[in-house]
């Protein structure tokens, strides 16, 4: 049975890392002495040591152990094996890279349909979706394939921001891209604001945290859903 948490963020404004997710990180990885950290994300180029250090402070505070996937001679196997798994933020092209060079996308896949534990954060929950196509994120490398874990049903927009009125910002809006991006495609997109998350059990997808969430369909007008939704619509 699927076992996942999935949030927009790392870090909310005026917080230090994960510390508004400490409850659930902890429930969710309960059963779960040590954990695998997929740091290849990289966010701002960082090394895959640092990043694992960094998200390593953070889980010793639930007295957890987290060693960085890198640190494996054979990732796949270490998948195999894990009691639970997180996967950080930075760039979704870099990481969805590393998962196809590595050869442990279909793995991780099958890991979690099978109940591994699974956090996620922005670049991290990118890839819980179909494909990874409405990333906010700069294309610096080319993967070779858009799709990603598809272990829920539709595609999110982590860090969605709403349209600022006072903004003297020119450029395309969230809505409008995600609007782009049903002209092409017709899977379902979430808007994932700041603090927000979805913990899902099995076939039960429910949107935590105090914000609402805006949904995206194709040919439909963009809603607002509010949290403790669960999105079986969807499925």
């Amino acid at each position: 049975m699927k076992n996942l948490l999935i949030a927009s963020t790392s870090t909310v404004y005026g917080g230090e890392y994960l510390d508004y997710l400490t409850e659930e990180i902890a429930e969710l990885f309960k059963d779960s002495e040590e954990v695998i950290f997929i740091p290849y994300a990289r966010p701002g180029g960082i090394s895959h040591d640092e990043y694992t250090e960094k998200a390593a402070k953070t889980f010793q505070k639930i007295g957890k152990k987290l060693i960085g996937l890198h640190t494996f001679e054979n990732p796949v196997e270490a998948l195999k094996n894990a009691k639970g798994a997180f996967t950080g933020g930075g760039n979704t092209f870099v990481l969805v890279s590393a998962l196809y060079r590595l050869e442990i996308m279909q793995p991780l896949r099958e890991a979690i349909f099978n109940g591994l534990p699974y956090l996620g954060t922005s670049a991290g929950s990118n890839i819980c979706g179909v494909s990874m196509q409405t990333t906010n994120d700069m294309p610096i490398v080319y993967p070779p394939s858009f799709k990603t874990l598809g272990v829920i049903p539709f595609n999110l927009n982590p860090h969605y921001l709403d349209l600022d009125p006072n903004s003297k910002h020119m450029g395309e809006t969230r809505e409008t891209r995600i609007a782009e991006f049903h002209t092409q495609n017709t899977i379902p997109v979430i808007g994932l604001r700041e603090g927000s998350w979805l913990r899902v059990n099995g076939d039960e997808i429910i949107l935590k945290g105090k914000l609402k969430a805006r949904v995206f369909e194709q040919n439909k007008e963009p809603y607002e859903v509010e949290t403790g939704t669960e999105f079986s619509n969807f499925q």
